[in-house]
């Protein structure tokens, strides 16, 4: 039986007297693929940044499964964005954010500082492990370019990649948290056909190769339709369906607030 990784019970959060999210409930269960839709302002990315650490919740729990605890829950209300990364939760965001100036390899390499195995001493003199350390992250970089398809373009600098490519290399760096719930914002925004049918291809291969949860929210509904396993709909901030695919796709609520008609998905 599956079990839920990330838990959100009655969650909501105000700014000022503007409810932002109110009364989400929702679950996405280990090695699933959750899509979470609807129109602009619902509260999508709100509720990433609730998961994530950037907004603390008014009310309500939002709970991670710690299977290393006799798979007790960790409250991550309050918790800062660097210690929920600690626990697993990496995300990508709307609007690409690259190291631009750096190179490709740089980017990812750069997520993976944080397993480093030499002290401050041996970085500053390159002495002890600084070295072999320092080889290592190189390799688990490539390792991670290479799912990307983008070891080729390893001393590329990040601003110069085509668009489709810096999404990749955005994933790609989340990756290198070595996550096990991944929150992509929109990852097919900007893409054409071609690139968006790659995009696909590649998170089924993420989580197939690494085994990962994903939460997604995406706009573009050919993609959501295709890959996800059950979707979660928002709209002024409150959930107004959840279902499989073909459940969503003939929701009237659905229709009537975000998808348009029976033809349009």
């Amino acid at each position: 039986m599956a079990q839920p990784l990330l838990i959100l019970e009655n969650t909501t959060v105000t700014f000022g007297g503007l409810v932002a999210v109110a009364n989400v409930n929702m679950h996405v269960n280990t090695g699933e693929l959750v899509g979470l839709i609807g129109p602009n302002g619902a509260g999508k990315t709100t509720i990433f940044n609730l998961v994530t650490g950037v907004y603390r919740p008014s009310s309500g729990t939002i709970e991670l499964r710690d299977a290393k605890r006799d798979d007790r829950t960790i409250n991550l209300g309050g918790k800062k964005p660097y210690a929920v990364t600690a626990l697993g939760i990496a995300r990508t965001f709307q609007n690409i954010r690259l190291f631009n100036e750096m190179t490709v390899l740089d980017n990812v390499k750069i997520a993976l500082n944080s397993d480093v195995r030499y002290s401050l001493l041996e970085s500053l003199t390159h002495l002890g492990r600084f070295h072999a350390e320092e080889d290592r992250l190189v390799e688990e970089a490539r390792r991670l370019l290479d799912v990307f398809d983008l070891r080729e373009k390893q001393d590329e600098r990040a601003h110069n990649l085509p668009y489709g490519e810096q999404r990749r290399l955005e994933i790609a760096r989340a990756m290198a948290t070595n996550p096990r719930l991944l929150l992509l914002d929109e990852p097919a925004a900007g893409m054409n056909p071609i690139e968006t049918a790659a995009l696909a291809q590649t998170i089924d291969r993420i989580r197939k190769e690494f085994g990962i949860t994903i939460l997604l929210i995406e706009h573009d509904m050919s993609l959501v339709m295709d890959i996800c396993e059950r979707i979660y709909v928002l709209d002024h901030g409150q959930l107004i369906a959840h279902g499989t695919p073909s459940q969503i796709q003939h929701d009237e609520r659905v229709i009537e607030a975000y998808l348009g008609d029976d033809d349009a998905v």
